[in-house]
């Protein structure tokens, strides 16, 4: 069974940062998978991980910097285990290479974090006429995390990134790809973000029986390299820095950022069960689907029938069945 989308006595918080989660976690013996972990809080995700003994593969787009950050993470960890691999979320030919040949590999995957993504981006389209950020963000992980499955070990954990801008947007069933409505990018990037939220749900009912969770993350709100389509104006428009430039107190850290996603990843207080939204290392509240906080799920983002739905809609766009 799910767990229920309720707060657990949690020792950590919005303050805490990734180090703080996996102290005294030993991952040894374990394989892990973090895309998107050439910079910002893939970065910190494997530092986390690979500081308490685990193997960890990093797909990435380039080269160069994967290698430069795993080289430097290598050396800051004392941990060889860390290699990289080619890997683009919106190029599905490569998404099933890179899948095919890690199961191919023979090694359990103990731990998969769906970190990578996209946002805010100019109207895109990637594989013919897929939107690129529900390309990206959602289809292209639920192409990996599918594939993959047949590596999945009994206690393995899924973690999928969403955020709060799963606010902006429950899923366009009808158009899912703006080709009927104009295009609006924090329209596209909070469907994108809500879709990861729901694929967590329903993988999570379809893999829990099988010894296998599925949890989505929230982050908080952190600078990386994420925002790089967004320019100073709209940062100064949202908030997120005064006019000198000053970060808003509310941002995380980027280990800060890291820490819910390992804490979803190796917390015994989740051992019980998966399928919920969580955020400051705890998992988060329900609330309204008028709520104008900054915490919280909202409905749309839990639904266990809008992830069956959205499965459905996904497996025809990606054109393939998943038996899992």
């Amino acid at each position: 069974m799910p767990l229920p989308q309720k707060p657990v006595a949690s020792p950590f918080d919005a303050k805490t940062q990734a180090g703080d989660v996996i102290r005294g976690v030993d991952l040894k013996g374990k394989t892990a998978i973090v895309t998107g972990a050439s910079s910002g809080l893939g970065v910190e995700t494997v530092r986390a991980l690979a500081s308490a003994g685990a193997r960890v593969i990093m797909p990435v787009r380039s080269q160069g910097a994967g290698e430069a950050a795993a080289a430097e993470l290598r050396a800051a960890t004392k941990n060889n285990a860390i290699e990289i691999a080619d890997l683009d979320l919106g190029n599905y030919r490569s998404v099933r290479a890179f899948a095919d040949f890690f199961v191919k590999r023979g090694l359990p995957l103990d731990l998969l974090i769906n970190n990578a993504g996209i946002m805010a981006t100019p109207e895109r389209r990637i594989m013919g006429n897929i939107e690129s950020q529900f390309g990206t963000n959602h289809l292209g992980h639920m192409l990996l995390t599918c594939r993959l499955a047949p590596a999945l070990a009994k206690g393995a954990r899924v973690v999928a990134l969403s955020s709060i801008g799963h606010r902006r947007s429950p899923i366009k069933f009808d158009d899912p790809n703006f080709e009927k409505t104009p295009y609006e990018k924090w329209a596209a990037y909070g469907q994108s973000k809500t879709a990861n939220s729901l694929f967590a749900v329903e993988l999570n009912r379809r893999l829990e029986p099988k010894g296998i969770k599925a949890y989505a993350v929230h982050p908080g709100g952190i600078m990386t390299n994420l925002q790089r389509e967004m320019s100073k104006e709209e940062f100064k428009a949202f908030g997120w820095v005064d006019d000198e430039g000053r970060l808003n107190d509310r941002f995380k850290t980027v280990a800060g950022g890291a820490s819910t996603a390992v804490w979803c990843a190796t917390s015994p207080l989740l051992a019980s069960g998966g399928g919920v939204y969580c955020e400051d290392c705890n998992i988060a509240v329900a609330v309204p689907a008028d709520d104008k906080g900054f915490t919280g799920v909202r409905p749309w983002a839990i639904d266990p029938e809008a992830a069956k739905k959205l499965w459905a809609l996904s497996e025809k766009l990606l054109g393939e069945t998943f038996a899992i």
